[in-house]
């Protein structure tokens, strides 16, 4: 399971008949952690997440999570990308060529930053390490429908041909933002 958001009623009618093995983290902000006390006490899993976003959990997790960890559950392993700025803490979530991105990527741009720093960090956090994957791999935000690193890498390029505002951060989507 990845996030614990509220109505945690509804994600444990969802999982009936499941076996969730983790309740993985991809950051700490209130929309991806509300049902989390809730659904651990109902669950009984280990809850993982990256150590700089641990603090701002409403529990202390089981197990912290670092960029390249492996995490197995039968056949399926997940790998753990560290993908800062959005948060600090920032994790996505690799499964062959499906990328479950938390809020570092949406299909029209990164996630929120709160500062210019913030904004280069999570810009590094998707170029470096999602932009790398197969351009067939399929991306699920945290919020709204999938994109592919293909489609996400054609926009982004775009965007950086155009100069920026140094004091670019906030919501920022990729075919929208304003030159400088």
């Amino acid at each position: 399971m990845v996030d614990a958001p509220g109505e945690a009623n509804l994600v444990l009618d969802r999982l009936k008949e499941t076996q969730p093995k983790y309740i993985l983290m991809t950051h700490a902000h209130f929309d991806h952690i509300g049902g989390l006390v809730e659904l651990k006490s109902a669950l009984e899993i280990p809850v993982a997440a990256h150590p700089a976003d641990a603090k701002d959990l409403p529990l202390e997790p089981d197990l912290l999570l670092n960029d390249g960890d492996a995490i197995s559950m039968g056949a399926i392993e997940l790998r753990v990308l560290h993908t800062p700025g959005h948060t600090q803490g920032g994790l996505c979530f690799l499964a062959g060529s499906h990328l479950i991105a938390g809020d570092t990527l949406f299909p029209g741009g990164p996630g929120k930053t709160q500062s210019p720093r913030d904004f280069r960090q999570i810009i590094d956090s998707i170029t470096q390490k999602i932009f790398e994957l197969p351009e067939d791999t399929k991306v699920y935000p945290g919020h709204g429908e999938p994109t592919t690193v293909k489609k996400a890498r054609q926009l982004y390029e775009i965007f950086s041909t155009r100069p920026q505002d140094p004091n670019l951060c906030g919501d920022v989507e990729w075919d929208k933002s304003q030159s400088a």
